[in-house]
Order: structure tokens, then C-alpha cells, then sequence
């Protein structure tokens, strides 16, 4: 068992099985996945358990480590790997064979230049057909989907959050992604699915 007591995220026990509905057809020949802030770390154990076929590598600032390496610690995972130390604009972007990204709730969080950021690195990391699917609310040609997500954006700037950022703009971002999906996801929240054009 882990020394410490492991964080725990109502949302991420809420959203877990539709995020793998959607992964584990995605993700179907992935060898070497990426999560951008993995948070708790409640996804990577469950994701990493229920795709076997490919190595988890969870990622996220330093001291959410603790937390994760407590759920790691309470599920050994063969497939499963301790974090690695990334903040976008601060950290290299890991050094690992990857050939899918995964994150959760990150773009409303981050400022928009380090989503800007974020999108032109997957862009520049993804091998050609690699996937990148991107979980969380977001708007769609400047509208919201639900009133509940305007007044959240609008709490989230008040406490110095980046707010939502818009799916144009995302693409916008990085041209050499190509959105292949935008599914409807529980608690109006969307998953995109980003592929990387091929590169010749």
C-alpha cells in the first residue's frame, strides 16, 4: 500500500468508461501512449488496465507525482509508468517512443499560449497517423453548449484559469493535426480526435 492517502476525482470515476469507449477503439494499435496531465491518476490505472495491448506513460507537474505514484503504488500495472515531470513551456516534452497521446481536462485549465503551445508540440511529436485525443468542454465557433459551461468558463477566468478555448482555434493551432471526430461525451463535455497528417 501507498504511504500516502491517494487523491480521488468524482469526475474522473464519473467519465472513466465512456473515455474508454472511445480509446479503446482509437487506441486499438497503439503501442506507446502519452497522458498530459494525468492528475490523480485515477485514468492512467484504469485505462492502462483495460488497454494492455500498450504502454501507459503517465505525465503531469511535479507535485501531482505523489498523488499518482499512489495509485500506481495500490495498482501494479506491468503496462502502467510513473510519471514524468511536464509543464507545458517549462519541462522538454518527453522523450519517448509514443505513438498516441491522451489528455483529460487540461485546456480550460492551462493559459491559451501553453494550450497554443501544447497543440504545436503533439503536432510536432505525433508520428504520421498517430492519434491525439483530447477530452474536456470546449466551445464550438464561440458558443457553449450548456449554460452550466458558460458560467464555469466564466468562474474559471475569475480565479486566473485560461477558460474554455474553442475548437476552431485548436485547429487553427496546429494545421498538421487533422480533427477527425468531435463526440458528444457525458456532462457536456467533448472528445476530440485529432490524427497527424501524414508527412510525406
Amino acid at each position: 500500500m501507498s504511504s500516502i492517502e491517494k487523491p480521488f476525482s468524482q469526475a474522473c470515476e464519473n467519465n472513466k468508461r465512456p473515455i474508454l469507449a472511445v480509446l479503446s477503439r482509437v487506441f486499438q494499435n497503439a503501442t506507446h501512449i502519452l497522458e498530459i496531465g494525468s492528475g490523480t491518476g485515477q485514468h492512467g490505472v484504469f485505462l492502462a488496465d483495460n488497454l494492455p495491448h500498450a504502454n501507459w506513460y503517465t505525465s503531469d507537474q511535479e507535485h501531482y507525482h505523489a498523488g499518482i505514484n499512489a495509485w500506481l503504488s495500490d495498482n501494479p500495472i506491468s503496462n502502467l509508468h510513473s510519471p514524468i515531470c511536464f509543464k507545458v513551456g517549462e519541462n522538454p516534452f518527453p522523450s519517448l517512443p509514443i505513438d498516441n497521446i491522451f489528455t483529460a481536462n487540461t485546456a480550460h485549465i492551462m493559459q491559451k499560449d501553453e494550450v497554443k503551445l501544447l497543440m504545436q508540440l503533439v503536432s510536432a511529436h505525433l508520428p504520421s497517423h498517430g492519434y491525439f485525443c483530447q477530452y474536456g468542454p470546449f466551445t464550438v465557433q464561440g458558443k457553449f453548449n450548456s449554460q452550466s459551461n458558460y458560467d464555469f468558463h466564466h468562474s474559471l477566468i475569475e480565479r486566473g484559469f485560461g477558460g474554455y478555448r474553442d475548437i476552431e482555434e485548436l485547429t487553427a493551432w496546429a494545421p498538421a493535426l487533422e480533427l477527425k471526430e468531435v463526440i458528444d461525451m457525458p456532462a457536456n463535455n467533448m472528445m476530440l480526435v485529432w490524427m497527424k497528417r501524414s508527412t510525406g
